[in-house]
């Protein structure tokens, strides 16, 4: 018998297993912008994110809501919809990249990188908060000792006349 009409690989998992395990590998991905498994492994979270990340280019409520769903946590999704699918507007797929890695020790199994094909380094969330309450410390900080300057210009004004 053949397996005519059956789409991806079963990773010898059911149903429920293999849809937790391609959600968890997509969040983790999603997260930490690059992730190590098996050969696989990656082969079947790469469409399985190519799709999500599709969704979240398209920035909709509904298509927001995919992404949810599609993914673990909704902390990853909404990173997905607001930080890197506006990076990867230029493309219309190809937004991964799969490389072969190793052979992990003890039972032989090729090992793979999935990573993102562009650079996301500049749309580091934790970043950005870090850069905005750090120029509202420098604006506060500019602010006052504009006001000191100031005061203390008038007081050599004063002693001056």
């Amino acid at each position: 018998m053949h397996r005519h009409g059956y789409r991806g690989k079963k990773l010898s998992r059911e149903r429920d297993q293999r849809r937790a395990l391609l959600r968890g590998l997509a969040t983790a991905l999603v997260e930490y912008e690059s992730i190590e498994t098996t050969y696989r492994k990656a082969k079947a979270v790469l469409p399985y994110t190519e799709k999500l990340i599709t969704k979240a280019k398209v920035g909709t409520l509904h298509s927001r809501r995919q992404v949810i769903s599609g993914l673990e946590t909704e902390d990853a999704a909404h990173k997905l919809v607001d930080d890197i699918a506006p990076l990867l507007t230029a493309r219309n797929s190809g937004h991964l990249r799969l490389e072969k890695t190793r052979l992990r020790r003890g039972d032989g199994a090729q090992m793979a990188q999935v990573s993102f094909v562009d650079d996301l380094s500049t749309s580091v969330t934790p970043a950005k908060t870090e850069s905005k309450d750090t120029d509202k410390k420098t604006e506060k900080k500019s602010e006052t000792t504009k006001k000191k300057s100031d005061e203390s210009n008038k007081d050599k004004d004063v002693k001056d006349e």
